[in-house]
């Protein structure tokens, strides 16, 4: 397939179909374009110079671009509907032009979502440790008491033997320290969350439409094409 570049002027439209007032041998004998995206002005000069002689009238413009298939029974070169996915006010000579277009952009639009990162859990283990505490403890000592004689022991004191050997004894005491453990309750421990708020920057990719002028009015002779795509 190849594409041929043909102008809309004098086209009618056929039911489904777009009819061109040329034959197939004319639009494939048309000149060849390099680059079927654009038209330069010389290439632009040499298209309509051709379908000229064989419109044989100056007609009027009729914009618009699409693909064209050739019907091999008839040589009549149809083409589909224009494209329905443009906007309002793409056709120039349509009727809702208002004068104006609406240049529309995409702005981020940012929030929040409550989303699960993770789960925290306590709980509690037994160590040891060494922990020292002073305790007073008591003790006996044996010492001697002396006291005189006197009426109230005098008898006591001479009940034995002048002179004669003797022994006593006390039982002497003393504290030690006990050590014992106790479990006690000392506080309540719960696991609970706190909300930090930290600012966290977000890039997204966003479109916009531009506007800008297409001054076609230095372009002599300018015309509207459209391309037809045929067998070598």
């Amino acid at each position: 397939m190849r594409e041929n570049f043909v102008p809309l002027q004098g086209a009618r439209i056929d039911g489904d179909d777009l009819v061109l007032p040329f034959d197939k041998d004319v639009v494939k004998d048309s000149p060849d374009i390099s680059d079927g995206s654009h038209l330069d002005t010389d290439e632009e000069q040499s298209l309509y110079a051709y379908y000229d002689q064989h419109l044989g009238n100056g007609g009027g413009r009729t914009t618009g671009y699409d693909t064209a298939t050739t019907d091999r029974d008839t040589d009549t070169t149809t083409f589909g509907r224009p494209d329905t996915m443009r906007g309002q006010g793409y056709d120039t000579s349509g009727p809702n032009i208002d004068g104006a277009m609406t240049r529309s952009e995409e702005q981020l639009r940012v929030g929040t979502e409550r989303v699960e990162v993770g789960r925290a859990r306590f709980r509690k283990y037994v160590v040891t440790e060494q922990q020292s505490v002073q305790v007073p403890v008591t003790r006996e000592e044996p010492r001697i008491e002396r006291e005189p004689i006197t009426d109230a022991n005098r008898g006591d004191a001479l009940s034995g033997a002048a002179i004669t050997e003797e022994e006593h004894e006390v039982v002497l005491h003393e504290e030690r320290p006990v050590v014992t453990t106790e479990a006690v309750p000392v506080e309540r421990v719960r696991l609970g969350t706190k909300t930090v708020t930290e600012q966290e920057t977000v890039t997204g990719d966003i479109h916009k439409e531009q506007v800008e002028i297409d001054d076609d009015a230095t372009a002599t002779g300018s015309r509207d094409y459209t391309t037809v795509n045929r067998d070598r």
